[in-house]
Protein backbone atom coordinates (compact mmCIF):
# COMPACT_ATOMS: atom_id res chain seq x y z
CA UNK A 1 0.00 0.00 0.00
CA UNK A 2 1.56 3.40 -0.89
CA UNK A 3 2.00 5.75 1.64
CA UNK A 4 0.85 9.50 1.91
CA UNK A 5 3.62 11.68 1.13
CA UNK A 6 4.99 13.15 4.20
CA UNK A 7 7.35 16.20 3.73
CA UNK A 8 8.92 18.34 5.82
CA UNK A 9 11.05 21.94 5.41
CA UNK A 10 12.36 24.55 7.57
CA UNK A 11 11.43 28.11 7.53
CA UNK A 12 12.89 31.32 8.07
CA UNK A 13 11.20 33.63 10.53
CA UNK A 14 12.55 36.63 12.02
CA UNK A 15 16.27 35.35 12.36
CA UNK A 16 14.72 32.09 13.96
CA UNK A 17 12.58 29.22 12.07
CA UNK A 18 9.87 27.35 12.20
CA UNK A 19 9.43 23.64 10.44
CA UNK A 20 6.23 23.19 8.70
CA UNK A 21 4.58 19.28 7.52
CA UNK A 22 3.54 19.72 3.63
CA UNK A 23 3.83 23.46 4.28
CA UNK A 24 1.65 24.12 6.93
CA UNK A 25 3.64 25.43 9.87
CA UNK A 26 4.42 22.94 12.83
CA UNK A 27 3.61 24.31 16.35
CA UNK A 28 6.83 26.57 17.84
CA UNK A 29 7.66 23.45 19.92
CA UNK A 30 8.36 21.29 17.16
CA UNK A 31 11.85 20.32 16.49
CA UNK A 32 13.65 17.72 14.48
CA UNK A 33 15.75 16.07 17.01
CA UNK A 34 12.06 14.53 18.52
CA UNK A 35 11.07 13.47 15.58
CA UNK A 36 14.51 11.09 14.68
CA UNK A 37 13.92 9.56 18.20
CA UNK A 38 11.29 7.73 16.09
CA UNK A 39 11.68 4.81 14.01
CA UNK A 40 10.11 5.26 10.61
CA UNK A 41 6.42 4.15 11.40
CA UNK A 42 6.60 6.40 14.86
CA UNK A 43 7.10 9.72 12.64
CA UNK A 44 4.36 8.89 10.49
CA UNK A 45 1.84 8.37 13.18
CA UNK A 46 3.35 11.12 14.89
CA UNK A 47 2.82 13.17 12.11
CA UNK A 48 -0.79 12.42 11.99
CA UNK A 49 -1.68 13.75 15.14
CA UNK A 50 0.22 16.74 15.60
CA UNK A 51 -1.50 20.39 15.51
CA UNK A 52 -0.66 22.22 12.28
CA UNK A 53 -1.58 25.60 12.28
CA UNK A 54 -1.41 28.65 8.99
CA UNK A 55 0.51 28.04 5.44
CA UNK A 56 4.51 28.77 6.27
CA UNK A 57 5.89 31.37 4.38
CA UNK A 58 8.44 30.65 1.07
CA UNK A 59 11.59 31.78 3.23
CA UNK A 60 12.70 28.15 3.25
CA UNK A 61 16.07 27.31 5.33
CA UNK A 62 18.47 24.02 5.43
CA UNK A 63 16.15 21.40 6.86
CA UNK A 64 18.65 20.65 9.32
CA UNK A 65 19.17 22.16 13.15
CA UNK A 66 22.43 23.56 14.46
CA UNK A 67 23.49 20.69 16.84
CA UNK A 68 22.91 17.93 13.57
CA UNK A 69 25.61 16.83 11.49
CA UNK A 70 26.22 15.99 7.83
CA UNK A 71 28.28 13.19 7.35
CA UNK A 72 29.90 11.92 3.62
CA UNK A 73 30.47 9.42 1.58
CA UNK A 74 33.22 8.73 -0.97
CA UNK A 75 33.93 6.68 -4.21
CA UNK A 76 30.05 4.90 -4.41
CA UNK A 77 29.88 4.95 -7.65
CA UNK A 78 32.46 3.59 -10.08
CA UNK A 79 32.00 7.05 -11.88
CA UNK A 80 33.46 8.76 -8.80
CA UNK A 81 36.36 6.01 -8.49
CA UNK A 82 37.25 6.78 -11.87
CA UNK A 83 37.81 10.86 -11.75
CA UNK A 84 39.32 10.39 -8.41
CA UNK A 85 41.81 8.14 -10.07
CA UNK A 86 42.55 10.83 -12.56
CA UNK A 87 43.10 13.75 -10.66
CA UNK A 88 45.12 12.21 -8.09
CA UNK A 89 48.97 11.43 -8.15
CA UNK A 90 49.06 8.55 -5.68
CA UNK A 91 47.26 5.37 -8.20
CA UNK A 92 45.38 2.53 -7.12
CA UNK A 93 44.42 4.19 -3.81
CA UNK A 94 40.32 5.08 -4.97
CA UNK A 95 40.00 2.09 -7.06
CA UNK A 96 40.80 0.06 -3.54
CA UNK A 97 38.20 2.05 -1.56
CA UNK A 98 36.18 1.31 -4.03
CA UNK A 99 36.63 -2.43 -3.88
CA UNK A 100 37.03 -2.68 -0.12
CA UNK A 101 34.57 -4.28 2.37
CA UNK A 102 34.66 -1.15 4.58
CA UNK A 103 33.08 2.51 2.37
CA UNK A 104 34.68 6.02 2.87
CA UNK A 105 33.21 8.08 5.02
CA UNK A 106 33.99 11.49 6.45
CA UNK A 107 32.55 14.58 8.33
CA UNK A 108 31.26 17.08 6.04
CA UNK A 109 29.29 19.43 8.24
CA UNK A 110 27.44 20.76 11.51
CA UNK A 111 24.23 22.34 10.67
CA UNK A 112 24.59 25.57 11.68
CA UNK A 113 27.43 25.58 8.87
CA UNK A 114 25.24 23.88 6.32
CA UNK A 115 23.47 26.32 3.86
CA UNK A 116 19.68 25.54 2.07
CA UNK A 117 17.97 26.22 -0.96
CA UNK A 118 18.46 29.69 -2.76
CA UNK A 119 21.31 29.89 -0.57
CA UNK A 120 25.43 30.81 -1.77
CA UNK A 121 27.63 28.24 -2.10
CA UNK A 122 31.45 28.73 -2.26
CA UNK A 123 34.58 27.70 -3.79
CA UNK A 124 37.89 28.09 -1.77
CA UNK A 125 40.20 31.35 -2.49
CA UNK A 126 42.71 28.70 -2.82
CA UNK A 127 41.90 26.59 -5.53
CA UNK A 128 41.45 26.51 -9.21
CA UNK A 129 39.41 23.46 -9.64
CA UNK A 130 36.24 22.99 -7.97
CA UNK A 131 33.27 21.31 -8.66
CA UNK A 132 29.65 20.81 -7.40
CA UNK A 133 28.82 17.09 -6.17
CA UNK A 134 24.80 15.89 -6.79
CA UNK A 135 23.78 13.67 -4.07
CA UNK A 136 21.01 11.65 -2.53
CA UNK A 137 21.02 12.70 1.41
CA UNK A 138 20.01 10.00 3.85
CA UNK A 139 18.34 11.40 6.95
CA UNK A 140 18.98 8.60 9.72
CA UNK A 141 17.19 8.42 12.92
CA UNK A 142 18.96 7.97 16.47
CA UNK A 143 19.29 4.05 15.93
CA UNK A 144 20.81 4.59 12.29
CA UNK A 145 17.66 3.81 11.13
CA UNK A 146 16.90 5.12 7.47
CA UNK A 147 13.65 7.27 8.01
CA UNK A 148 13.83 9.64 4.51
CA UNK A 149 15.78 11.60 2.06
CA UNK A 150 16.88 15.17 0.93
CA UNK A 151 19.31 16.54 -1.73
CA UNK A 152 22.68 17.52 -1.14
CA UNK A 153 25.67 19.53 -3.28
CA UNK A 154 29.02 18.23 -1.50
CA UNK A 155 31.07 21.24 -2.99
CA UNK A 156 34.78 19.78 -3.67
CA UNK A 157 37.69 20.90 -4.30
CA UNK A 158 39.98 18.67 -6.85
CA UNK A 159 42.80 19.84 -6.74
CA UNK A 160 43.36 20.33 -3.60
CA UNK A 161 42.50 16.36 -2.81
CA UNK A 162 44.25 15.14 -6.24
CA UNK A 163 47.27 16.68 -4.73
CA UNK A 164 46.91 13.91 -1.67
CA UNK A 165 44.39 12.14 -0.53
CA UNK A 166 44.96 12.99 3.24
CA UNK A 167 44.16 17.14 2.13
CA UNK A 168 40.45 15.51 1.98
CA UNK A 169 39.00 17.57 4.98
CA UNK A 170 40.66 20.84 3.22
CA UNK A 171 39.32 19.66 -0.06
CA UNK A 172 35.64 19.30 1.68
CA UNK A 173 35.30 21.24 4.90
CA UNK A 174 34.96 24.57 4.62
CA UNK A 175 32.54 27.79 4.73
CA UNK A 176 29.56 26.98 1.83
CA UNK A 177 30.85 23.66 0.98
CA UNK A 178 27.80 22.01 1.96
CA UNK A 179 24.15 22.27 0.62
CA UNK A 180 21.15 20.24 1.67
CA UNK A 181 17.38 20.58 0.75
CA UNK A 182 14.82 22.28 0.03
CA UNK A 183 13.28 19.77 2.50
CA UNK A 184 13.23 16.00 4.07
CA UNK A 185 10.70 13.31 2.44
CA UNK A 186 10.23 10.72 4.77
CA UNK A 187 9.87 6.99 3.36
CA UNK A 188 11.80 3.56 3.82
CA UNK A 189 15.33 2.39 1.80
CA UNK A 190 13.32 0.46 -0.29
CA UNK A 191 11.55 3.29 -1.89
CA UNK A 192 14.68 5.06 -2.91
CA UNK A 193 16.79 2.29 -4.50
CA UNK A 194 15.74 3.46 -8.04
CA UNK A 195 15.99 7.15 -8.21
CA UNK A 196 16.74 9.38 -10.75
CA UNK A 197 19.37 12.19 -10.51
CA UNK A 198 19.76 15.01 -12.20
CA UNK A 199 22.33 17.85 -12.05
CA UNK A 200 22.55 21.32 -14.49
CA UNK A 201 24.58 23.99 -14.27
CA UNK A 202 24.24 26.99 -15.81
CA UNK A 203 26.42 30.05 -16.56
CA UNK A 204 25.03 33.28 -17.80
CA UNK A 205 21.66 31.60 -18.55
CA UNK A 206 23.11 29.24 -20.47
CA UNK A 207 23.99 25.27 -19.55
CA UNK A 208 27.38 24.62 -19.97
CA UNK A 209 26.88 20.89 -18.47
CA UNK A 210 24.23 18.36 -17.69
CA UNK A 211 23.93 14.91 -16.90
CA UNK A 212 21.73 12.24 -14.80
CA UNK A 213 22.91 9.21 -13.13
CA UNK A 214 20.43 6.45 -11.35
CA UNK A 215 20.93 5.47 -7.25
CA UNK A 216 20.65 1.92 -8.79
CA UNK A 217 24.12 2.63 -9.96
CA UNK A 218 25.58 2.55 -6.63
CA UNK A 219 28.26 -0.13 -5.44
CA UNK A 220 27.10 -0.17 -1.98
CA UNK A 221 23.77 -0.20 -0.20
CA UNK A 222 22.01 2.36 1.76
CA UNK A 223 21.62 0.28 4.77
CA UNK A 224 25.74 -0.50 3.98
CA UNK A 225 26.77 2.95 4.37
CA UNK A 226 24.46 3.82 7.28
CA UNK A 227 25.83 0.80 9.43
CA UNK A 228 29.24 1.92 9.12
CA UNK A 229 28.52 5.64 10.08
CA UNK A 230 26.80 3.80 13.35
CA UNK A 231 29.47 1.20 13.96
CA UNK A 232 31.23 2.95 16.63
CA UNK A 233 29.27 6.51 16.65
CA UNK A 234 26.17 7.89 18.50
CA UNK A 235 23.68 10.67 16.78
CA UNK A 236 21.16 11.59 19.91
CA UNK A 237 19.82 14.13 17.09
CA UNK A 238 19.49 11.89 14.15
CA UNK A 239 21.93 12.12 11.47
CA UNK A 240 22.71 13.29 7.92
CA UNK A 241 24.34 11.09 5.16
CA UNK A 242 25.70 11.98 1.66
CA UNK A 243 25.46 8.98 -0.21
CA UNK A 244 27.83 9.94 -2.81
CA UNK A 245 28.03 11.30 -6.44
CA UNK A 246 27.48 9.26 -10.05
CA UNK A 247 27.98 12.65 -11.58
CA UNK A 248 31.17 14.44 -11.94
CA UNK A 249 31.93 17.24 -14.32
CA UNK A 250 34.61 16.81 -17.33
CA UNK A 251 38.10 17.36 -16.46
CA UNK A 252 38.44 21.28 -17.81
CA UNK A 253 35.71 22.03 -15.72
CA UNK A 254 35.72 23.93 -12.46
CA UNK A 255 33.11 26.19 -10.79
CA UNK A 256 32.69 30.04 -11.48
CA UNK A 257 30.93 32.76 -9.02
CA UNK A 258 27.51 33.14 -10.65
CA UNK A 259 27.17 29.61 -11.42
CA UNK A 260 23.97 27.97 -10.67
CA UNK A 261 23.56 24.57 -9.94
CA UNK A 262 20.43 22.77 -9.74
CA UNK A 263 20.28 19.22 -8.73
CA UNK A 264 16.79 16.87 -8.88
CA UNK A 265 16.06 13.93 -7.09
CA UNK A 266 12.70 12.56 -7.04
CA UNK A 267 10.22 15.01 -6.35
CA UNK A 268 12.89 17.73 -4.73
CA UNK A 269 15.07 20.41 -6.59
CA UNK A 270 17.70 22.21 -4.71
CA UNK A 271 19.24 25.32 -6.20
CA UNK A 272 21.92 26.75 -5.36
CA UNK A 273 24.53 29.78 -7.18
CA UNK A 274 28.20 30.12 -6.75
CA UNK A 275 28.63 33.18 -4.07
CA UNK A 276 32.40 34.91 -4.83
CA UNK A 277 35.09 33.47 -3.42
Amino acid sequence: MKQEKIYLTRHDYSGSFRWALNEILLPKSFNLKMLLELPLDGIRSFLKVIPTAEEANDKLLAPIEPDQEVWASGVTYAHSRDAREIETEIKSIYQRVYEAPRPELFFKAVGWRTVGPNSPVRIRKDTSWNVPEPELVLILNFTGEIVGYTLGNDVSSRDIEGENPLYLPQAKNYDGSCAIGPGIVFMGADELRELLIEMTITRNKKNVFQKSTNTNQMKRTFEDLAGYLFREMTFPYGSFLMTGTGIVPPDDFTLHPGDCVKIKVGSLTLENVVGHK
